[in-house]
């Protein structure tokens, strides 16, 4: 889920709106831009010197099953084990979420060589040829054809060391023939009555059962047992809380007489009464449920009394079905209940359901298309970029995943996420983060261009730097953060919390520091016991700088921001070259474009002073040919078509410290991360080397280093 809206709902509206229009775009280019276009065929012909899939080690599951231990993943042997990863779906035109069988090494191998270690598959129970599920008159059946390539492309994925994520409840469409009462009322998945609806809950168990059961017969085991399998989840994206309404008058009805169920073996007599006048009800009949618009505004007696009930509702929910898979279907990896993927509300009364869990999970989108607003840059904005707002999650002793993230395309500062994200989840700790989407081509040459907002394979500046985010994220390029603050809330402040106004997004805790993750680890210590004293904010410090020394986020007088990352193996100048005030050790930068991200991080894991081979990443602004904004910069008059274009970094891209240096040489690369041109040589002025970048347009190098 985005910040708002489902993810499969948002998709089919925006293609609907934009997508179609790729083949019609016919308007002139955005100026300044040159075509670029990545090439997955080619790059499997021959060897990139990018490659990072080195990083992996395989088949995915050697060392045994993942599972949560210390307050992280870990592997069978008990060694922690980081995912670095990528959604796969099919919602952009052209797409598949399960490739035909002569594709799919093609698209495992693409992956690997740009450091992904886990894939998590999070619509296969759509309806084929989109899902695995059979086409006809229920959801009750698998379509055999998907099944077998979807084994096959598994397969593909693990023997390389990728790691699958399966989700189990995602975008189902329930039909009236799976005995679901109303299913033409019930949006996909079914969220919210998918907690409670007894049918609903069936229906999901034999499902799971259906899957984890099956035997894959080019693994030659069941999904249960097989260790390449990480992580299975059990609902996306989906809570109820108070105020909660179904799809129709019988979902309804069903929640009121759970509740007054609940209310018979939890609440005294008189405090049913107080219910009934509090909700202005009268006689012995049922006490109603409050209402979205009532929630706000409700005595706190009945607003606590509910948010008691949702709380066991949604812990009862999710425990019995960890149990039913853990016990009766025999799973053996991690298993995660639901993601915390509403940024406007307090996260804490689900959290609380899930604290049982031994993994949490973060969703956050920065602007998405759901925000039909002038797009802004992440580093102008750090207190609430999605840095701050995913480290609200993770909890002491508890392993933390990111599986949904991205800063959507029509944006011209997309370039700044990935290596945002990957340096700060490195300080925050975090287990996991796998970008929102990837989608595999039916046609591999296929012609290159975003059809989507979400899907990131056609995008060249956020694939180069999903390669050099794999090198910082992996390896722990970013030290830790020295201290980890903890925090803690009694049971009355999370219930509270629900009814903060959404100016306190997204810790809901007044007087948090907004920058504190940004300095140093964030933790909760617990959601039921002592609550913290009370945080004082304070006047925010410029610039922002993690208690590691590694991380610095500036913003000029003018509100312009600057990320610089500044670790041995992975320096980086992140936004507005003139917010740039401090520059990391070895990386300074002389460019025109206002705006970019330029990473450069070693490829031979030795400090960049000492390295000889490194990869250099060069992003800014992408968009299709004809591709045009409206008058206020908000959305697409015109989506435009193939080619994709770049704005090349252009200028000059200085590297000083570096030991014994007696030559430094930058290949360009194309799309297939092949050379592209004749290699670029470095001038020296004593121990300061100037290389020459934005011709060829191109937006990674190979750099070597001579001794």
């Amino acid at each position: 889920m985005t910040r708002y809206l489902g993810t499969a709902l948002l998709a089919t509206a925006i293609w609907g709106a934009t997508g179609r229009a790729a083949q019609t775009g016919v308007a002139p280019s955005p100026k300044g831009l040159q075509p670029f276009t990545l090439d997955y065929p080619a790059a499997v012909s021959a060897h990139s010197p990018v490659d990072v899939s080195f990083l992996l080690d395989a088949p995915a599951g050697k060392d045994g099953f993942v599972h949560a231990g210390g307050g992280h993943l870990e592997t069978g042997s008990g060694k922690r084990i980081r995912f670095w990863g990528v959604n796969i779906t099919d919602w952009s035109p052209g797409s598949t979420q399960i490739p035909p069988k002569k594709d799919a090494a093609l698209w495992a191998e693409t992956l690997t060589r740009y450091g992904v270690n886990c894939v998590r598959l999070q619509f296969l129970d759509l309806v084929a040829p989109r899902g695995l599920i059979a086409a006809g008159p229920n959801t009750r059946h698998f379509d055999p054809r998907q099944v077998d390539r979807e084994d096959y492309f598994l397969a593909q994925l693990e023997k390389r060391g990728i790691y699958i994520d399966f989700n189990l409840l995602v975008g189902r469409p329930f039909k009236a023939g799976d005995g679901v009462v109303d299913a033409d009322k019930i949006r996909q998945g079914a969220k919210g009555i998918s907690l409670y609806d007894a049918k609903l809950i069936r229906l999901q168990k034999e499902y799971a059962r259906e899957l984890l059961t099956h035997y894959n017969p080019y693994t030659k085991r069941e999904y249960r047992n097989d260790p390449g399998l990480a992580i299975v989840e059990i609902n996306n994206e989906d809570a109820i809380w108070v105020g909660f309404r179904g799809p129709s008058p019988y979902y309804n009805r069903e929640l009121d007489t759970i509740y007054n169920d609940w209310l018979r073996k939890h609440a005294s007599a008189a405090d049913v009464r107080a219910l009934r006048q509090d909700a202005g009800s009268n006689g012995s009949g049922p006490v109603p449920l409050l209402s979205s618009p009532q929630a706000a505004t409700a005595p706190a007696r009945r607003y606590d009394m509910e948010a008691r009930f949702f709380l066991s509702l949604e812990r009862g929910y999710f425990r019995s079905m960890q149990h039913y898979l853990r016990k009766d279907a025999g799973l053996k990896c991690v298993i995660l209940a639901t993601a915390d993927h509403n940024h406007a509300s307090s996260a804490y009364p689900l959290e609380l359901a899930l604290c049982s869990f031994g993994v949490l999970d973060g969703h956050d989108y920065w602007e998405g298309p759901w925000e039909r607003k002038a797009k802004s840059p992440m580093v102008n904005d750090p207190l609430h970029s999605t840095a701050v707002e995913l480290s609200r999650t993770a909890a002491e002793g508890k392993a933390y995943t990111v599986s949904e993230v991205n800063e959507p395309y029509p944006n011209d500062y997309e370039a700044e996420q990935i290596p945002i994200l990957a340096a700060y989840g490195d300080l925050q700790n975090w287990d996991a983060i796998l970008w929102y989407t990837f989608e595999p081509k039916k046609d591999p040459s296929w012609k290159p261009y975003m059809g989507d907002p979400f899907d990131m394979s056609q995008d060249p500046v956020r694939m180069s730097e999903l390669a050099a985010g794999a090198l910082t994220f992996l390896r722990d390029d970013v030290s830790p953060a020295r201290q980890a603050v903890a925090r803690s809330y009694s049971k009355q402040e999370v219930f509270a919390s629900g009814r903060l106004p959404n100016i306190q997004r997204p810790y809901f805790t007044p007087g948090f520091p907004l920058w504190l993750p940004l300095e140093h680890s964030l933790r909760i210590a617990s959601l039921d016991g002592a609550s913290t004293a009370q945080f004082h904010e304070g006047a925010q410090p410029n610039p922002i700088v993690s208690d590691n020394g590694q991380l610095i986020w500036h913003l000029s007088k003018q509100g312009e921001g600057a990320v610089i990352v500044n670790a041995p193996r992975t320096q980086a100048l992140i936004g507005f070259r003139a917010a740039e005030t401090r520059e990391p050790e070895n990386l300074s930068a002389q460019v025109s474009n206002p705006f970019a991200a330029i990473v450069l991080t070693s490829l031979d894991g030795q400090p960049i002073a000492t390295s000889s081979t490194m990869l250099l990443s060069t992003g800014a602004r992408v968009a299709n040919t004809g591709m045009q904004w409206n008058s206020n910069h908000r959305w697409l008059t015109q989506w435009g078509g193939p080619p994709t274009l770049i704005e090349p970094v252009s200028g000059s891209i200085v590297l000083r410290g570096l030991r014994g240096a007696a030559a430094v040489l930058a290949q360009p690369l194309n799309g297939a991360g092949l050379p592209l041109g004749p290699v670029l040589h470095a001038v020296s002025n004593g121990a300061v080397w100037r290389i020459g970048v934005g011709r060829p347009a191109t937006t990674w190098y190979e750099i070597t280093v001579q001794r």
